[in-house]
């Protein structure tokens, strides 16, 4: 009794290894190569976006800084002309 039990644990292990060792087909290898290639376009992909968004930070915060340069500049102007105009009005006397 013992030697069938152990008899058909042999064989049933044996068609159980021997089932788990085949390797895929030509078609799952085929899907399997196509979703690397998938893959790899979609990380090149997003490695195209992170650099694009990396350039327009950095061009948005040059045109802030630009803009902020520009009315500073202008607040500047209008300072010295309203400095202008009151010099002009404090030189008429009635």
């Amino acid at each position: 009794m013992k030697n069938k039990i152990l008899l058909v644990a042999g064989v049933s292990s044996v068609l159980l290894l021997a089932g788990c060792a085949s390797g895929p087909d030509e078609a799952t290898t085929a899907k399997m190569n196509d979703q690397d290639a998938r893959i790899s376009q979609l990380e090149q992909d997003v490695s195209a976006l992170k650099a694009a968004h990396e350039k327009d930070v950095a061009d948005n915060k040059a045109a802030t800084m630009k803009a902020h340069e520009t009315a500073k500049s202008a607040q500047d102007d209008a300072a010295r002309a309203n400095e202008r105009l009151d010099n002009v009005a404090q030189s008429y006397t009635k």
